[in-house]
């Protein structure tokens, strides 16, 4: 795992370096520089593969340049079916002889996770893997156009910090800002399956992958389903576990991360384990289950307790680590796992993110497809005034106002504040439906797609939005700041289109959640792992940002910006305290510390 940073056009050297700089807990190993004239091209490496000099990077051949942030999993596979005379052991030297026999299309023969530049002469190509496990900004100014993994080298580029409106609407709505919007006004990401051309001062961003292209119910029987399931989840944790360096890997009482320990033991990979526990609230705990997991695994397991002042103390270091705004609380406790992780010694750890989207592991999903029938009530007149004049705060009374309004019902699992709800909460008005422009594009492509099943449709777009700008952008960031590679062996794109090849009524027809997947692993798990309640990453942080007095910080940043309705922002705090409408208050918590570091 690594940075990838560049500017094309002038540049002054030392802050060229003061930049790359700020991304070295990324690549603590080695620090590479290609400068010319109008070229400052850098890597920061963490040498996981091959740690010979010779795979130091920015890689040249010819009037190549690469710059290359990932892992490509079938990289050997590659080099038998590449003529390329190799000089090294690496993957990224995989990449530059699949450019140069496939072009462009080089991309999609790669089977990892990966953030790529490749300069070909004056030509730049930027590339983000299929499912969006890492990151890449950019910028363009009229000198420059300049590219980085992480934000914070690009905002020394800004001539001035402004918020981005469009990403604080988005990010209210969905828990992260969508693409490609950034906090920073001047600032932008790809999105999954997303590439850029630059050339000639001008930017292009196109897509060359898409779940969507899957052709529909290519498999409708459910044993051939689970066969061809199984097979390719089992050579996803294969692939994945190869390394150089030690692993380890989380593990709570879940069936995700059991499976991937199950995979890990039976290929000869008996890995360390890490599961975090919170001193004092023991309903936020997974340390019971996740020891029965261990040990009926085999498996060394390492409890890391964490407690308020703890958590208190680290949220400013995760905060700025994220670089903007991100609403996820568990971005907190998870950093300090990390922490304890790389203090013993580890460089790669297994996760388990993924599975509840291509599984259908949220109970809220069977909500959803559930609700959907209302929609073809042949009299439902009278409930939509009804549920127009009774207006409530509860997310059921939103979920029947849009079926009844016959507008899009499902908009991501991380569905946070709704247009009425942002109207009422904000100084400004908020219509109705109009988050619905930053699912616009991923919207129409589903229409236009042979795919009909509303459950695909919360597959996609959970996998675009909540997994990968949340999700992932989580457990990127709070990973690399401590220098270790986090590895998803759920998100691998092939498993994937596996899924949506699939007859979707085999996903969900008996109501159980995650019922293939449970059905792949029964009589390799034990039956109170598959049938364990699922608890998600859950943590006491509403009663630690009340207990510490640190929640004031929202009435604090309001008070001086005038952003919201003071009164309604009581509301929400209030109500928080009494637990509802937290993951709400944590997001405004987050955002007002945002604002606090940069704009005022």
């Amino acid at each position: 795992m690594c940075a990838i940073f560049g500017i094309l056009g002038g540049y002054n050297e030392g802050r060229a370096k003061s930049a790359l700089a700020k991304l070295s807990h990324r690549g603590p190993d080695y620090c590479g520089i290609v400068q010319q004239q109008n070229l400052f091209f850098a890597h920061q490496r963490l040498s996981i593969q091959d740690s010979h000099h010779r795979s130091h990077q920015p890689l040249k051949y010819g009037k190549i340049l690469l710059s290359f942030n990932g892992e490509i999993y079938n990289f050997k596979e590659l080099k038998r079916e590449l003529d390329f005379d190799f000089q090294t052991q690496s993957d990224s030297e995989v990449i530059i002889a699949a450019y140069l026999q496939w072009g462009v299309d080089f991309v999609k023969h790669l089977r990892g996770m990966f953030a790529i530049a490749l300069l070909d002469g004056e030509k730049l190509y930027l590339f983000r893997d299929r499912l969006g496990k890492k990151p890449l900004f950019f910028m363009q100014t009229q000198e420059q156009f300049i590219f980085a993994s992480e934000i914070k080298a690009l905002t020394p580029f800004l001539k001035k910090k402004e918020m981005n409106n469009d990403a604080l609407l988005s990010y209210l709505s969905f828990l992260a800002p969508t693409p490609p919007h950034t906090f920073y006004k001047g600032i932008q990401k790809l999105a999954a399956g997303e590439y850029l051309t630059f050339e000639r001062g001008k930017a292009e961003v196109k897509r060359y992958f898409d779940l969507l292209d899957t052709k529909p119910c290519t498999i409708k029987n459910r044993d051939e389903a689970i066969n061809k399931l199984e097979a390719v989840l089992e050579e996803s944790m294969l692939l994945r576990l190869g390394s150089d360096v030690p692993m380890a890997a989380l593990l709570s009482g879940g069936i995700d991360s059991a499976t991937i320990n199950y995979y890990a033991k039976k290929y000869g990979k008996n890995l360390q384990t890490y599961t975090i526990g919170y001193e004092g609230f023991k309903k936020y705990d997974e340390r019971l289950n996740a020891a029965q997991s261990a040990k009926s695994l085999g498996v060394q397991n390492k409890q890391i307790i964490i407690n308020q002042e703890q958590f208190i103390n680290t949220t400013e270091s995760v905060f700025d680590t994220l670089d903007e705004p991100l609403n996820d609380p568990a971005a907190v406790p998870l950093y300090l796992l990390f922490e304890a992780i790389k203090e013993d010694g580890y460089k790669v750890v297994m996760s388990g993110e993924g599975s509840d989207e291509l599984f259908l592991g949220y109970r809220q999903y069977f909500e959803y497809l559930d609700i959907e029938q209302a929609a073809s009530l042949a009299h439902k007149n009278w409930l939509k005034k009804y549920f127009r004049a009774n207006f409530s705060m509860n997310r059921e009374w939103e979920w029947y106002k849009r079926v009844f309004d016959d507008t899009l019902l499902f908009r991501t699992s991380g569905d946070k504040f709704t247009d009425l709800q942002k109207n009422g909460l904000l100084k400004r008005n908020v219509r109705d439906n109009e988050s619905l422009k930053y699912l616009q594009n991923y919207r129409e492509r589903f229409e236009r797609s042979a795919h009909t099943d509303p459950s695909i449709w919360y597959s996609y777009i959970d996998l675009n939005i909540f997994q990968a700008e949340h999700f992932l952008t989580k457990l990127d960031r709070v990973s690399m700041a401590h220098s270790i590679e986090s590895r998803t062996p759920f998100l691998d794109h092939k498993l994937a289109q596996t899924v949506f090849s699939i007859d979707p009524k085999l996903r969900y027809e008996d109501g159980i959640t995650k019922s293939l997947l449970k059905q792949i692993m029964t009589n390799k798990l034990p039956n109170e792992t598959l049938t364990r309640k699922k608890k998600g990453f859950s943590n006491p942080y509403m009663e630690y940002l009340i207990n510490s007095g640190n929640i004031s910080l929202i009435q604090e940043v309001n008070k001086e910006t005038g952003m919201f309705k003071s009164d309604k922002l009581e509301e929400y705090i209030q109500t928080a305290a009494r637990g509802s409408f937290k993951q709400h208050v944590w997001g405004l918590y987050v955002l007002s510390y945002w604002i606090k570091k940069n704009l005022l």
